[in-house]
């Protein structure tokens, strides 16, 4: 049993944490149900437990948050869907790199109800389309830019932190930092890319891809 939750507004990153964190432990013991929740937060940076000062580009633009998650920055604010992941990866195969696969498969997933063709490339976490509308990239390929970041942490082989999926924020807040440590690549959203996707429209597309995809490791 999943129980989906969706927080309307913008929600303190402080009490994002305190929240997870009880609700894994609640997971650990067996006194709660796994959870999905969709929220929206602040303009903010926050700090994988891979993050590299330098990458720090504006320290004073916006709070900064040690996340105690995997990977580098990251920004969050409004008109992102931020989704907390908390799940039971020890009843899901114990299989933390497929795991992370299947969280890329969900992003894709949910990214084709739109008909956008989200990708994985290796040695970048997250997901990226391809911009042909766009100047090559210095080596001739095709420029790309990231629509989606992941970054998760377990305790006890139960999920917490997640992914966010960018539908209308403001890209130059992404300026602060350099996104995931990546300095070659954009930041693109729904909306920029030409789609009138609501966070609504995403909620929906969201949980049937999810529905598809995650509920199979069950």
């Amino acid at each position: 049993m999943v129980e989906w939750i969706t927080t309307d507004g913008l929600t303190d990153y402080d009490e994002a944490l305190a929240f997870m964190d009880a609700r894994v432990a609640g997971i650990i013991d067996g006194t709660a149900d796994e959870c999905i929740w969709l929220l929206e937060h602040p303009p903010l940076y926050t700090s994988g437990t891979s993050a590299k000062p330098d990458d720090l580009v504006d320290p004073d633009r916006f709070p900064v948050y040690e996340a105690r998650r995997g990977g580098e920055y990251t920004y969050h604010g409004p008109g992102q869907r931020v989704v907390y992941i908390m799940l039971n990866v020890g009843k899901r195969g114990r299989d933390v790199r497929q795991f992370v696969k299947d969280l890329e498969t969900w992003v894709i997933a949910t990214l084709d109800t739109f008909n956008v063709k989200g990708e994985i490339r290796v040695g970048r976490v997250g997901v990226w389309v391809e911009r042909p509308d766009k100047p090559l990239s210095p080596d001739g390929s095709l420029a790309e830019d990231k629509i989606a970041a992941l970054g998760i942490r377990l305790r006890k082989w139960v999920s917490f932190h997640g992914l966010s999926i960018n539908v209308e924020p403001d890209l130059s807040h992404f300026d602060g930092i350099v996104p995931c440590g990546i300095r070659d690549h954009g930041v693109t959203s729904l909306v920029d890319l030409g789609l009138p996707v609501t966070m609504g429209d995403l909620d929906v597309a969201l949980q049937a891809a999810f529905d598809t995809t995650m509920s199979s490791m069950d």
